[in-house]
């Protein structure tokens, strides 16, 4: 369920404002959005798994805040980032 260190660093590479890049707004989404739809996969198969969806719900409730300061701070980067990552209709 983890992601493994060569996908965290392919995402990484891929939302990196600039070369030394790791933890900015995009980048942390980016890796939030990866995991939960690991998460969501596994629990359409063990739909009983209560800590895993706890889980979920905890990084949906932090990639929510950090889309907030986001769309906050700079709206054009959010409007990018979120029809790059598809999480809107």
């Amino acid at each position: 369920m983890a992601l493994t260190k060569e996908e965290k660093a392919k995402i990484i590479k891929e939302y990196a404002t600039s070369k030394n890049d790791v933890g900015s707004v995009p980048v942390q989404v980016a890796i939030l959005t990866n995991e939960i739809n690991n998460l969501t996969e596994h629990l359409k198969e063990h739909t009983h798994d209560y800590h895993s969806k706890r889980g979920m719900f905890m990084k949906i409730g932090r990639r929510k805040k950090l889309l907030d300061y986001l769309k906050k701070n700079d709206v054009v980067a959010y409007r990018e980032l979120i029809k790059k990552l598809n999480l809107r209709k």
